[in-house]
C-alpha cells in the first residue's frame, strides 16, 4: 500500500503492487477515497463502489479528500448520524481502512476504532476481516490478529477495541480514530484520552451514532450536535439524518420521518421493514433506532409509548378561544444554566381531556436575563386572558413581584414538582392528556427518571419545559374536577351558596380568562349560577 513517496512515485513495495491497479496519473499521488474503493469488492463480491449510494460517496469525498488552500485536510472531525441499518458502521470501517492503507503519513498510520462493548467490537472486527478476505489486494498486505490488524510492512496497526479498553491508549498518536455509537456516553473522558496530536495535520476523528438518550450540556453527543448545528467549527464535518431534522438539502421537504432518517432505505429491498419494526418495537425504541430521535432511559418515570401517544403530531401551539378556562404554570430560572418555561393548558369537557395549549421558554438560550423572560411570559398570559400564574417559590419574592408589577398575580404552587409529576402520570396513562409536538418537551418527558421515591431529571439534565407543561395540565385538570356540578334536583342554588359564603366553598379564584364572570361572586340567586344546585361534593 502507498506509504512513502519517492521522486517518481511510491517507493515501498506494497505501494508499487497496489498502484499497478490504478491509472498512471494516479500513481504519483495517493488515491482519493473513491479511487481506493473502486479497487475493492464488497464482502459479497460486488464491486464496492457500486454498493455505496451517492449521498455516502459525497460524505467520503468531502471528509477524506477535501483540502484547504495549503493542501492540508479540510476536516479533522466528522459527525455522521442516521438511523439503524444505514451503513454507519460500514462507512466507519471503510474510512479507517482508507486512512490506514492509502494515505502516507510520516508519523505512521496507526488507527483506532472504539466500540460500545466487547460484542460490538467483535462485530466491527468481523466486518473488517470480511472486507480484507474479500479483497486479495488487502489480504496480501495485512495480518489479522485478535483485536487488531497489522500492516506487514510494520507501518501501522488498526486496533478495534471496546471503549472501556481505550483509556490505556491515552497520549497515543494516530492517523484515524473512529467512535462507533456514542449515544450512551455521559462524559468526554474517552475523547480526552484520544485527543488528536496537534502536530499531526492529517489526523481524523470520525464519529458515527444515532441519537442520545440525554441531551444536556456536557453530554458528548449533545455537545457535538449543538456544535454541528451552530456551524461555527470550520474543521468539523456534520452529516445528520433524523425523523425531524437533516443536513442533506437533497431530501425533499415533504419526506416522511422514516425517509428523512433512513437515506439508504431504497437499498434494503424490503419496503415493509420499517412498518414491521414499528409494529414490533415499543414506540420509544422505534424512535431511537429507526428515526434517529431521542428515546427513553432505563428507569424512565413515564411510559414512553404513552408520552408519544399523547403528542398531537405537528401541533406547536393552540390559539386562545373565547369561553375556554385556561390555567398557567411557570418554572422560573436565574438565567445561568436552566431555561425559564411557561405552560398554558385547558380542560375540554367534550373530549374529557386536558389539553396543553402553549409551552415556551425565554427568547434564546442560556445565559439570559430572567426579567426578559418574565416580560415574554406576561405577554403570552395576556393572549390567553390570564391574570394569574402558578409557580414554585424559586428566588423568594423576586419573580413574584416582577409578575405582579406587570399585573399578573403569582401564586406559589401548593404541590412540589414531584407531586405534580405524580398527579400528571395517571392522567397521561389514561389517555386524558394532549401534548404539543415540541422536541424539547418530548425529550424532557421521556428522560425523567425515578430517583429514590420521586420523579426527577437525571444529573446534568433539565426538566423546566416538562415541569411547566405538567404543572399547567395538572392545574387545568384539577380545575375541571372542582367545577363538576350536577343539574338541580334539590337543595339551594349555587349562586345562593356563593352569596352566603362570600364566594368561598373552596372554588378557584379565576374560572376563565379575566376571572369569574362579573357579579358571580356574592351574586344573588338570579346570577349566572342560579340554575345550578350545590350538591355538597
Amino acid at each position: 500500500m502507498p506509504l512513502a513517496r519517492g521522486a517518481a512515485g511510491y517507493s515501498d513495495r506494497a505501494g508499487a503492487r497496489l498502484m499497478r491497479h490504478v491509472p498512471a496519473e494516479v500513481y504519483a499521488r495517493p488515491p482519493t477515497s473513491l479511487e481506493f474503493f473502486a479497487m475493492l469488492n464488497w464482502i459479497d463480491g460486488r464491486p464496492l463502489l457500486e454498493t455505496i449510494e451517492p449521498y455516502r460517496q459525497r460524505i467520503f469525498a468531502d471528509v477524506l479528500d477535501g483540502k484547504d488552500a495549503e493542501g492540508r485536510p479540510l476536516y479533522n472531525m466528522a459527525l455522521c448520524g442516521r438511523a439503524k441499518k444505514n451503513w454507519k458502521t460500514a462507512d466507519l470501517i471503510l474510512s479507517s481502512l482508507y486512512k490506514f492503507l492509502a494515505v502516507p503519513s510520516p508519523a505512521g498510520n496507526d488507527c483506532f476504532i472504539l466500540a460500545n462493548d466487547e460484542a460490538q467490537a467483535a462485530d466491527d472486527l468481523s466486518l473488517a476481516k470480511k472486507l480484507i478476505r474479500a479483497n486479495p489486494l488487502l489480504d496480501a498486505e495485512l495480518v489479522i490478529q485478535a483485536k487488531e490488524i497489522i500492516r506487514r510492512d510494520g507501518c501501522g496497526a488498526l486496533r478495534i477495541l471496546p471503549s472501556r479498553d481505550a483509556v490505556g491508549q491515552h497520549g497515543k498518536t494516530f492517523a484515524f480514530v473512529g467512535f462507533d455509537e456514542i449515544h450512551g456516553y455521559r462524559t468526554h473522558d474517552l475523547f480526552e484520552a484520544l485527543a488528536q496530536d496537534p502536530t499531526r495535520h492529517d489526523a481524523l476523528t470520525w464519529i458515527t451514532s444515532y441519537n442520545s438518550l440525554r441531551n444536556a450540556p456536557g453530554v458528548p453527543l449533545a455537545d457535538f450536535l449543538a456544535a454541528g448545528k451552530r456551524g461555527d467549527d470550520p474543521r468539523m464535518f456534520f452529516s445528520w439524518y433524523a425523523g425531524d431534522y437533516t443536513t442533506d438539502p437533497t431530501v425533499p421537504e415533504d419526506a416522511t420521518p422514516e425517509q428523512r432518517a433512513n437515506p439508504s432505505l431504497a437499498s434494503w429491498g424490503d419496503d415493509g421493514y420499517l412498518a414491521q419494526q414499528k409494529r414490533r418495537l415499543p414506540t420509544h425504541r422505534y424512535r431511537r433506532l429507526h428515526l434517529n430521535m431521542p428515546g427513553a432511559p432505563d428507569g424512565a418515570a413515564f411510559n414512553a409509548d404513552n408520552v408519544i401517544s399523547a403528542i398531537v403530531a405537528g401541533r406547536k401551539r393552540l390559539d386562545p378561544e373565547e369561553g375556554r378556562a385556561y390555567r398557567a404554570f411557570v418554572d422560573m430560572s436565574g438565567g445561568s444554566l436552566d431555561d425559564a418555561a411557561l405552560g398554558v393548558s385547558h380542560y375540554d369537557p367534550e373530549s374529557q381531556r386536558t389539553i396543553l395549549d402553549s409551552v415556551m421558554s425565554q427568547a434564546g438560550g442560556t445565559p439570559f436575563n430572567p426579567r426578559d423572560a418574565v416580560r415574554k411570559f406576561v405577554s403570552e398570559l395576556g393572549r390567553y386572558g390570564l391574570s394569574k400564574v402558578t409557580g414554585d417559590a424559586y428566588a423568594g419574592q423576586t419573580f413574584r413581584r416582577d409578575f405582579e408589577d406587570a399585573g399578573i398575580v403569582y401564586e406559589v404552587s401548593r404541590r412540589t414538582k414531584a407531586e405534580i409529576y405524580d398527579e400528571f402520570e395517571p392522567r397521561l396513562n389514561a389517555g386524558e392528556i394532549e401534548l404539543l409536538d415540541m422536541p424539547k418537551l418530548t425529550e424532557q418527558l421521556l428522560t425523567l427518571v425515578i430517583r429514590g421515591n420521586k420523579i426527577d431529571h437525571q444529573p446534568g439534565d433539565h426538566d423546566d419545559w416538562a415541569n411547566a407543561a405538567c404543572g399547567a395540565c395538572v392545574l387545568a385538570g384539577r380545575y375541571q374536577q372542582t367545577l363538576t356540578f350536577h343539574v338541580p334536583t334539590t337543595g339551594p342554588s349555587l349562586s345562593a351558596i356563593i352569596a352566603q359564603t362570600g364566594g368561598g366553598v373552596g372554588l378557584p379564584s379565576a374560572a376563565a380568562p379575566g376571572g369569574w364572570p362579573a357579579g358571580s361572586q356574592g351574586a344573588a340567586a338570579s346570577g349566572p349560577f342560579a340554575n345550578l344546585n350545590w350538591t355538597g361534593k
